[in-house]
């Protein structure tokens, strides 16, 4: 499902990329020079930030394990996916059920080669990777129904996306075009990094300037109103560390106050 044509013309490897510095972040191998300079840079100005993005991938293993096993839900759309590493969203709701049926999303070529390669689904089910942009809604809700059941409910992932939209790309309305489209009983998860801290927006101003993608802190508040109209799961809009935590969780509290999480439930 992806367009290898033009990969190399798109691989930019002269600035960082969002999803390698956050490889990078993540201790992954998948990063230029650059993305690894730019990680530093950021853990300089704020030096909790590669502790808040292993938060931010234990709220994806929960929400996934929350979403197959409890909520019953058996397709994924995965948007911003990211690069592959442990725990992605497959791996853990085909651990619960291997029929389950999932979508990444992604427009970095780095992202969808690395997928092609290593995101293998169980036979009973299945995993592709579209090459798209969520500023696209259309083509990704088009394209995603060649593998998903779009009249049984989905669960869809932005995790970590909408901060990478800026107020004037109206995150608002791409989210709600999204959501429109799903079937009642789908969930929609949802978490960023918020401007609770002078520290992490410096950390990202420095990151914007000279990134190929800028980042976009927002209060809770706004966070939470992407999900405007769907009932949220308990406990409701968090701290991501605090969503349904495990209770091995080794997450501190000075790292847990800067993203939050939130799920949906369209009725």
């Amino acid at each position: 499902m992806t367009d290898r044509g033009d990969w190399g013309r798109r691989l930019q490897t002269d600035r960082p990329h969002s999803a390698r510095v956050w490889d990078y972040l993540l201790g992954g191998k998948n990063h230029y020079l650059v993305d690894s300079q730019a990680g530093d840079l950021i853990l300089r100005t704020f030096p909790e930030f590669a502790a808040l993005a292993r938060v931010q991938r234990r709220f994806l293993v929960r929400v996934v394990r929350f979403l197959a096993r409890d909520a019953g839900i058996r397709q994924f759309l995965d948007i911003g996916t990211g690069l592959p590493t442990a725990n992605n969203t497959h791996e853990v709701a085909q651990g619960i059920a291997p029929d389950s049926r999932i979508v990444y999303v992604d427009n970095d070529p780095i992202v969808l080669a690395h997928a092609d390669a290593l995101l293998r689904s169980t036979p009973e089910g299945v995993c592709a990777y579209l090459d798209a942009d969520v500023r696209d809604p259309r083509k990704i809700l088009a394209q995603a129904a060649g593998t998903l059941d779009f009249d049984r409910p989905i669960g869809l992932m932005l995790l970590n996306i909408m901060g990478q939209i800026s107020d004037e790309e109206e995150p608002e309305r791409i989210v709600a075009e999204l959501i429109d489209a799903l079937p009642p009983g789908s969930y929609v998860a949802l978490s960023d990094g918020t401007d609770t801290s002078e520290e992490l927006k410096a950390a990202v101003e420095g990151y914007n300037a000279q990134s190929v993608h800028t980042y976009h802190l927002r209060s809770p508040e706004r966070i939470g109103s992407f999900l405007h109209g769907l009932e949220l799961v308990e406990p409701g809009l968090v701290r991501s560390a605090e969503w349904r935590p495990d209770t091995d969780s080794a997450d501190v509290p000075r790292e847990q106050g800067h993203a939050v999480a939130v799920v949906g439930v369209k009725k």
